[in-house]
C-alpha cells in the first residue's frame, strides 16, 4: 500500500506537464525491472520531482510487460529490434522536457536520479554518467569484465576526447539524462548498442553543452540469463562508428602517411641511393608510387566524405569544408589535375623516345623505369584531380 502511494505521488502531473520521464529499455527483465522502475518512482516522489516512468519493450516473453505495468510504468511496444530502437521509440513517447535513461539490469541504481536532472536544471543539455575512477565513479567487484574497465572503456573514452573533443571518461555508461530538444536536434541514425556512443559523439560535434556525473556500478542483478553485451563484437561496432564519424582518422591521416612514405621512397629510389649494400632503385620506385596513389586515394576519400556528411547532416559544417565545396575549386583542381597529367604524359614520351632510338628493341629499364614510373603514376594523379574535382563540384550543389 505504501509503495503503490508513492508511485501514485511520484506520477502526479504526468497527464499535464511531467519535468521527468526515465526511459527503461527492456528485454526478457522479468528479474530486475520492477526494482528498476520502483527507484526511479521513489526518487521522483522524495525530491519533488514529476514525471513517469517508461519501458520501451523489444518484444520481451517472459512477462517483464506486467512487472513493469505493475511497478507503476507505461510500456511502449518497440517491435524494431535492437538497443537503440527501443530507446528511441521510448524517449519519442516520452512526456517530459527532461529524459533519464538506464539499462534495465539493476546495475545503476535509480535513486541517483536528481543529481543528473540538477545539471539539466542549471543549463546543461546532456548529462553523462561515469562509472570509473578517473571521472570520480565507482565500479563495484565483479560489476564490470576487466577488459572493458582497463582497456576497452578508456581507450574508447580518450578517443571519444581526442577525436570529438567529447568531456566524457565513460563513453559507455548507460545512465545519462538530456534534454528532449537536445535530442531531437542530434538526429541519431544508429539502432543498435551504438545508439548510446553516437549520442555522445553527436552532441560534441553539435557543441551541446555536456556535464559528467560520477555514479556507481553494480553487479548485473539478472539470475536467469546473462548479459547482452558481446565484447569484440561490441568493440568493432564501436570503432567503426568512430572511424565512421571521423573522416580525418580514417581517410585522410592514413593517406597524408602514405604519401609521406612513398615520397620518402622516391627521395631514395630516384637517385639510385646505396645504403648498407642494400640498392634502392626501380622496384623501390614502384612499391612508393603504389603508397603515394593508395595515400591520395585515401585524402580524396576523405575530403568527399568530409562533403557528404555535412549535406547530410551527418557533421557540422565548417569553414574549410566549405572552402572545399566552393563552386570555384572546380576549375582551380581541373587546372591542377591537368598540369599533373600533362607532367606524367610528357615523362611517358620521354620513354618512348628512348625506345625509338632504340629502335624499339630492348631497354635499360633502370634507366627508363625512373621516367616511366613518375610518369605513369603523375598521370594517374592527375586523372584523380579532375574527376575529385567535379565530385567535389557535385556535392556543393547539392549542400546547397
Amino acid at each position: 500500500m505504501k509503495t503503490s502511494l508513492r508511485i501514485a505521488e511520484a506520477m502526479l502531473g504526468v497527464e499535464t506537464e511531467p519535468e521527468v520521464s526515465v526511459v527503461i529499455p527492456c528485454l526478457n527483465e522479468a528479474d530486475t525491472i520492477a526494482r528498476c522502475i520502483e527507484k526511479a518512482v521513489h526518487a521522483m516522489a522524495d525530491h519533488d520531482i514529476s514525471g513517469e516512468v517508461i519501458v520501451a519493450d523489444n518484444g520481451s516473453t517472459d512477462g517483464s510487460q506486467e512487472l513493469a505495468e505493475r511497478a507503476g510504468a507505461r510500456i511502449v511496444d518497440v517491435t524494431a529490434r535492437g538497443y537503440g530502437s527501443a530507446l528511441a521509440a521510448g524517449i519519442g513517447a516520452a512526456r517530459g522536457r527532461f529524459v533519464l535513461m538506464g539499462d534495465a539490469d539493476d546495475s545503476y541504481d535509480f535513486t541517483e536520479l536528481p543529481k543528473y536532472i540538477a545539471p539539466l536544471q542549471q543549463g546543461y543539455d546532456l548529462v553523462q554518467g561515469c562509472r570509473l575512477p578517473s571521472g570520480g565513479g565507482r565500479v563495484m567487484p565483479g560489476a564490470m569484465p576487466a577488459l572493458h574497465r582497463w582497456w576497452g572503456n578508456p581507450m574508447f573514452s580518450m578517443l571519444a576526447r581526442w577525436w570529438f573533443r567529447a568531456p566524457v571518461h565513460d563513453i559507455y555508461c548507460g545512465m545519462r539524462a538530456f534534454r528532449k530538444t537536445t535530442y531531437e536536434a542530434l538526429g541519431l541514425r544508429c539502432t543498435g548498442m551504438e545508439f548510446a556512443t553516437e549520442m555522445i559523439i553527436r552532441a560534441s560535434l553539435q557543441g551541446a553543452k555536456v556535464a559528467e556525473v560520477p555514479t556507481t556500478l553494480y553487479p548485473d542483478g539478472r539470475v536467469t540469463r546473462g548479459p547482452h553485451l558481446k565484447t569484440f563484437q561490441d568493440g568493432w561496432r564501436t570503432l567503426r562508428l568512430f572511424l565512421i564519424y571521423s573522416p580525418r582518422w580514417l581517410f585522410l591521416m592514413p593517406g597524408l602517411f602514405m604519401i609521406l612514405l612513398g615520397m620518402a621512397g622516391y627521395a631514395i629510389a630516384l637517385p639510385g641511393t646505396r645504403i648498407d649494400g642494400v640498392t634502392f632503385d626501380a622496384h623501390t620506385l614502384l612499391f612508393s608510387s603504389l603508397a603515394i596513389l593508395c595515400g591520395y586515394q585515401a585524402v580524396v576519400f576523405g575530403v568527399l566524405t568530409k562533403g557528404y556528411a555535412v549535406g547530410a547532416k551527418l557533421l557540422p559544417p565548417d569553414r574549410y569544408t566549405a572552402r572545399l565545396l566552393d563552386r570555384g575549386n572546380l576549375e582551380r583542381g581541373i587546372l591542377t589535375g591537368l598540369l599533373a597529367a600533362v607532367v606524367g604524359i610528357a615523362l611517358l614520351v620521354v620513354a618512348i623516345n628512348q625506345w625509338r632510338v632504340a629502335d624499339f628493341g630492348l631497354l635499360d629499364y633502370g634507366r627508363t623505369m625512373r621516367w616511366v614510373i613518375p610518369g605513369a603514376t603523375l598521370t594517374a594523379l592527375g586523372v584523380q584531380t579532375v574527376l575529385s574535382s567535379f565530385f567535389l563540384a557535385i556535392l556543393g550543389f547539392t549542400n546547397q
